[in-house]
C-alpha cells in the first residue's frame, strides 16, 4: 500500500502534512506572507491546471514563520531563481525527480537582473517603447534601475514581467 504523504512519526509537533511531489520543485522558507508573490513571479494562477502546494505562516526552526510552495511538473529556470531571490533570499529550492530531492540549494542575490522587472519610472527609457531590456543592480534591500537610478524596495513583486 503506498501512501504519498509526508509520514508522522511523533517527533516533530509542527511537521507540515503536504502530499510529497513526484517530480518538480519545492520552494521552502519562503519570508511568511511571500508565497503569493513567488507564485506571481513564476507565472503560476491555476489556470494552466499545475499541481502546486502552499503553506503559509508554518512554524519554521530558521525564520519564526515561513511559507512553503511545492509545484509538480516544473523546475525553475536560473532567471526564475534570480527573481525569487528578491522576495525570498533565505528560500531553498529543491528539486524533485520520482519523489527524492536531487538537487537542494540555497537562492543566491545576483548582482544584476535583467530583463525581469519593469521599471516603475514612467519617463525611463525602458518605457518608452525603446527597444532597451530593463536592467536593475540589486542592492541590499532593493533593486535600483541601471538607467534612470529609480530605487525600489515595497512591491517588487508588482513590477515583474510576465
Amino acid at each position: 500500500m503506498s501512501d504519498d504523504h509526508d509520514h508522522h512519526d511523533g517527533n516533530d509537533e509542527h511537521e507540515l502534512r503536504v502530499s510529497k511531489i513526484r517530480d518538480g520543485t519545492v520552494i521552502d522558507h519562503v519570508r511568511g506572507g511571500q508565497a503569493l508573490n513567488v507564485l506571481a513571479i513564476l507565472g503560476i494562477d491555476g489556470s494552466d491546471g499545475e499541481e502546486v502546494s502552499v503553506g503559509m505562516n508554518v512554524p519554521s526552526d530558521r525564520l519564526a514563520r515561513k511559507d512553503i510552495v511545492k509545484v509538480e511538473g516544473r523546475e525553475l529556470s536560473q532567471d526564475e531563481v534570480d527573481v525569487l531571490s528578491l522576495i525570498a533570499p533565505d528560500a531553498t529550492i529543491n528539486i524533485v525527480r520520482d519523489f527524492d530531492v536531487v538537487e537542494k540549494h540555497r537562492v543566491e542575490r545576483p548582482d544584476v537582473v535583467e530583463g525581469v522587472l519593469s521599471c516603475p519610472n514612467a519617463g525611463c527609457i525602458t518605457t518608452s517603447g525603446e527597444p532597451v531590456t530593463s536592467r536593475f543592480a540589486v542592492l541590499e534591500d532593493g533593486v535600483r534601475c541601471a538607467y534612470c537610478g529609480t530605487i525600489v524596495r515595497e512591491e517588487i513583486a508588482s513590477l515583474i514581467d510576465t
